[in-house]
């Protein structure tokens, strides 16, 4: 990122997006690996390209498309990233987040955070949702490092509630109603891009994970820094633990499989936003 500090770079590219579109997004949605045909059912306002947008990085990941898309999906005004960064790309922690403080800025209260993960819990299947009440940071760096500003959020935000009680609950509670396979369980991280080796996933169980992946807690952690309320929903693509359930897996499968599942994912998505207040 260049000299600007990074209030000022949220304002910039704030104020270029202000430029393309005055829609006013109650709330952003960020579209994990293999999930991004929500993206086709919200009823467009404009799509602004990430390459166009002051202190955007580019995403360099097969199937996200990199675009922020205005419009709405169940009568909701949403913002949805299709496509996201990951530290693994070479993106700073800043980078990599940046995104949530731009959507914050342009007045989104709450955030949906989607991705694709690898299930570490002996009871789930691939398809399988997590609604994530809980995480387990093991990433090497933290997006909130360094000097704070207090125009942004506190210097140690409290993480006790980080995923909000009730959007979990009307996540639960529309996957049930539509026979749709969801848990809610606890998400992990690791740096990747590399998959986790047997004994790593056996780790992550033995630490009381449900499922990881290489991604979403960064911009959970800038999320909440900002006051947005939070709700994630894993997708488990491949099956992780016990060891002897372990395949090899490549990213078309993973890809894949996210896409044959994505229908289930986008009900619940739309049903949590049909309940919220118009």
């Amino acid at each position: 990122m260049d000299g600007l500090n990074l209030f000022d770079q949220i304002a910039e590219a704030t104020a270029y997006l202000r430029t393309i579109t005055d829609f006013q997004p109650h709330t952003g949605i960020v579209l994990g690996t293999g999930l991004g045909r929500l993206a086709d059912d919200i009823v467009p306002v404009c799509a602004v390209p990430y390459a166009s947008i002051p202190h955007f990085a580019r995403s360099t990941v097969e199937s996200h498309k990199g675009q922020l898309i205005f419009g709405h999906l169940e009568g909701q005004p949403v913002v949805a990233m299709a496509g996201r960064f990951h530290w693994y790309e070479g993106w700073s922690m800043q980078q990599v987040t940046f995104p949530i403080r731009v959507l914050k800025a342009l007045g989104v209260e709450q955030i949906i955070i989607t991705n694709a993960s690898g299930g570490v819990n002996p009871h789930l299947q691939n398809g399988d949702l997590v609604i994530v009440r809980d995480h387990i940071n093991l990433l090497p760096e933290n997006p909130l490092r360094g000097p704070n500003d207090e125009r942004l959020g506190p210097r140690f935000p409290d993480l006790s509630q980080t995923y909000d009680a009730t959007l979990r609950q009307r996540a639960l509670d529309i996957a049930r109603a539509n026979g749709i396979r969801a848990t809610e369980g606890v998400y992990s991280a690791l740096s990747g891009p590399n998959l986790e080796t047997p004994a790593e996933y056996a780790m992550l169980r033995g630490l009381g994970s449900d499922c990881t992946g290489m991604s979403s807690i960064p911009e959970v952690l800038v999320a909440r820094h900002s006051g947005l309320k939070v709700l994630m929903i894993s997708m488990v693509t491949n099956v992780a633990f016990p060891p002897s359930r372990i395949r090899e897996t490549t990213v078309d499968e993973v890809i894949a499989t996210a896409m044959a599942a994505e229908p289930g994912m986008s009900t619940v998505i739309k049903g949590v936003l049909a309940v919220l207040p118009k």
